[in-house]
């Protein structure tokens, strides 16, 4: 089996059984992006096209709703079988994302149990969530890019009992926040990723003067892309680390 998208891969690399994967996308192997990139050492690495997994031969590869429909086509026309594994968007969708995948893999026992873990643990850290917003938090991105309201981040944040300060700037879904917005905001605490190596423009935003003054000591938290680029189990981990930050903030 193969996968070509970054999201199966997570998925695949949970479930399958020891054996049954044979490649992942080459970005499966970036700690940057990938919450599973130790489990890929070994395998083989793609880059989504169709010739390359041709050769592999796989009895089944696994897609997204955002690999090309041209490679799913191909795929398929050479008789491949192709499951799209659905794009999660919510927490409450991760259990069919799982469910999903041990469907196509013949995993389903451990899809099941896997999903129950995780609907657990989602409960629990909802009954412990405060009744009342609590600290402002931002997320600040390169090109000052943020997450607001519907948008799995949003809930992420809400989930760790934080009121999400895009949501007051009136940002649906993923949009951009002006650094002098931002200031003017005053959140109680910011929220960026961890620098990428190398230099980027788009990175120098978060090191202005003023994005520093207001992550400042007590009031600022780094979270790597990899904790919920995908919609995996994962992204409770990266809501009580953010629990945490926020009780330090208060």
């Amino acid at each position: 089996m193969v996968s070509v998208n970054l999201c199966a891969d997570q998925f695949a690399l949970m479930l399958a059984a020891p054996g049954q994967l044979v490649s992942v996308t080459h970005v499966a192997a970036d700690p940057h992006v990938s919450v599973m990139a130790e489990a890929t050492h070994g395998l083989h690495r793609n880059r989504a096209q169709a010739e390359e997994v041709h050769a592999l031969a796989p009895d089944l590869v696994l897609a997204g709703p955002w690999t090309p429909a041209h490679t799913v086509a191909m795929l398929r026309r050479l008789g491949i079988a192709v499951t799209v594994i659905p794009d999660v968007r919510t927490l409450d969708a991760v259990p069919d994302a799982l469910r999903a995948t041990g469907a196509a893999l013949g995993r389903e026992a451990e899809a099941d149990a896997m999903a129950e873990t995780y609907v657990n643990e989602l409960e629990a850290l909802r009954a412990a969530a405060r009744d009342t917003p609590g600290p402002r938090a931002v997320l600040h991105s390169p090109n000052n890019y943020t997450s607001g309201t519907g948008s799995m981040a949003d809930q992420i944040l809400t989930l760790a009992g934080l009121s999400n300060l895009a949501a007051e700037a009136g940002i649906a879904g993923g949009g951009f926040l002006p650094l002098e917005e931002m200031v003017m905001l005053a959140p109680d605490m910011v929220i960026s990723a961890e620098p990428y190596p190398g230099a980027s423009r788009a990175e120098e935003v978060l090191r202005h003067p003023a994005a520093r003054a207001l992550a400042g000591p007590g009031r600022h938290a780094l979270l790597a892309d990899s904790d919920w680029t995908c919609g995996t189990p994962h992204v409770l981990r990266a809501a009580a680390r953010l629990r945490n930050a926020a009780q330090e903030v208060e």
